[in-house]
């Protein structure tokens, strides 16, 4: 407030202003979240998400130019979420590698509508005229390549067998994780995910490990 007047400064009504342009961005983010997971891309609608977020669609494109853009800010929030998850720190050995991962699966049960916008989106995607075509192709080649540096990695400390394909195990890795999430997202209460993906990397570490150690060991 400035002094006598009873008036905020400019300075504090442009923060104002900010946090609430912030809200109503999360809002269309969250809300488009659900709409994409449901219908997918093409099938959703501009003006069914700014009536589900109370706003006019002019007052939609104010944040977001267009689908594409809301489509590409939702996958980059996500691919950021997901960067802090798992990128953030290099791996000391394997096991603190394939830990992260589950902890990553852990933090995604609790946002199921996500999940199913992935899935969702993955299979669109496949056509190569999809908005997302280019994200999800760059995505599963960061994914599977820091999935093959953690093993190269382990091999080269000694803690996984030098004779491995790493690539092969990559892929693998991931083919399950992505099953896994397929299942999960069609009944969540059937399936706990994240102790299904403990119990396979257990395993497979058992089998790849020098000392036939598994995520315990």
């Amino acid at each position: 407030m400035a002094a006598g007047t009873g008036r905020t400064t400019p300075k504090s009504a442009g923060r104002g202003s900010y946090a609430v342009g912030e809200a109503r961005r999360r809002q269309i983010l969250d809300t488009a979240i659900e709409h994409f997971g449901q219908w997918g891309f093409h099938a959703s609608s501009m003006a069914r998400i700014a009536h589900d977020c109370e706003i006019t669609q002019g007052g939609l494109l104010h944040h977001f130019r267009s689908k594409e853009d809301l489509l590409l800010s939702v996958l980059a929030q996500s691919e950021q979420h997901d960067m802090e998850q798992l990128f953030a720190t290099e791996p000391a050995t394997v096991v603190e590698g394939m830990e992260a991962v589950i902890r990553l699966v852990e933090s995604n049960t609790h946002r199921p509508g996500l999940v199913r916008m992935f899935n969702v989106l993955v299979g669109e995607a496949g056509n190569q005229g999809h908005p997302a075509h280019a994200y999800f192709r760059a995505r599963y080649e960061r994914v599977l390549a820091h999935t093959v540096g953690v093993l190269e990695a382990g091999v080269a400390r000694g803690e996984l067998r030098p004779d491995l394909d790493v690539l092969e195990l990559a892929q693998e890795q991931i083919a399950v994780m992505d099953g896994l999430q397929f299942q999960w997202a069609l009944a969540p209460d059937s399936l706990d995910m994240p102790g299904r993906l403990r119990a396979y990397m257990d395993r497979m570490l058992r089998a790849i490990t020098v000392g036939g150690t598994g995520l315990g060991g």
